[in-house]
């Protein structure tokens, strides 16, 4: 098992497998959500958010440095694209109801 810049590499004879599960968990642990469920699907693509002006603030730095982690892992994972650049449009006025 290598690392290159995230991305863990595993040879086998079947082939050669690249996935970042270390660097996802790193990601869960950094922002405190390890209490979150897994699911198949990180959001439907008919999920709509709103500036929710109403909302708790949350802290724009942790909040934009969230979003960049994820989206490094949209290079390898497409099927999270859509919801990391939804929420990335709310990094100005972010609330709690956009983590």
């Amino acid at each position: 098992l290598q690392f290159f810049l995230g991305l863990q590499i595993k040879q086998q004879v079947d082939g050669t497998f690249v996935h970042q599960g270390k660097y996802t968990k790193d990601i869960i642990k950094k922002f405190g959500m390890n209490d979150s469920k897994p699911l198949s699907t990180p959001m439907g693509t008919t999920t709509v958010l709103d500036a929710d002006e109403d909302g708790e603030p949350v802290d724009q730095k942790e909040y934009r440095s969230m979003i960049v982690s994820l989206l490094y892992l949209t290079a390898m994972r497409l099927d999270i694209q859509f919801a990391v650049c939804l929420c990335a449009h709310f990094q100005a006025s972010s609330r709690t109801s956009h983590r």
